[in-house]
């Protein structure tokens, strides 16, 4: 009988041997960061004309941040998606 050889292992050591643990752990955090700036616009009233003009950027730019399967959103566009929603960006590593 074989053995297998993932018994006892863990998702992230999947992903990890698969080659694509960076990719899925940054779509993972934007959408989380998506959802968290989509709630904070509702909470406050803002359409996303309004939430665009307060970042100082475009409709386009603001529906790239939204997009939950877009990881290439700069960290000065959160920070001002943030600061439109009257918060702060926290960032910080933590140990894996």
């Amino acid at each position: 009988m074989k053995r297998n050889p993932h018994l006892g292992s863990t998702f992230d050591d999947f992903l990890q041997e698969d080659g694509s643990y960076d990719e899925v752990q940054a779509i993972a955090v934007k959408r989380v960061l998506a959802f968290q700036v989509e709630e904070s616009m509702k909470k406050a009233g803002l359409t996303k004309t309004e939430m665009a003009r307060r970042m100082r950027t475009t409709r386009a730019q603001l529906d790239r941040l939204l997009d939950p399967d877009n990881p290439s959103t700069t960290l000065q566009t959160l920070v001002r998606a943030a600061g439109a929603v009257g918060k702060r960006l926290r960032i910080s590593l933590v140990k894996a």
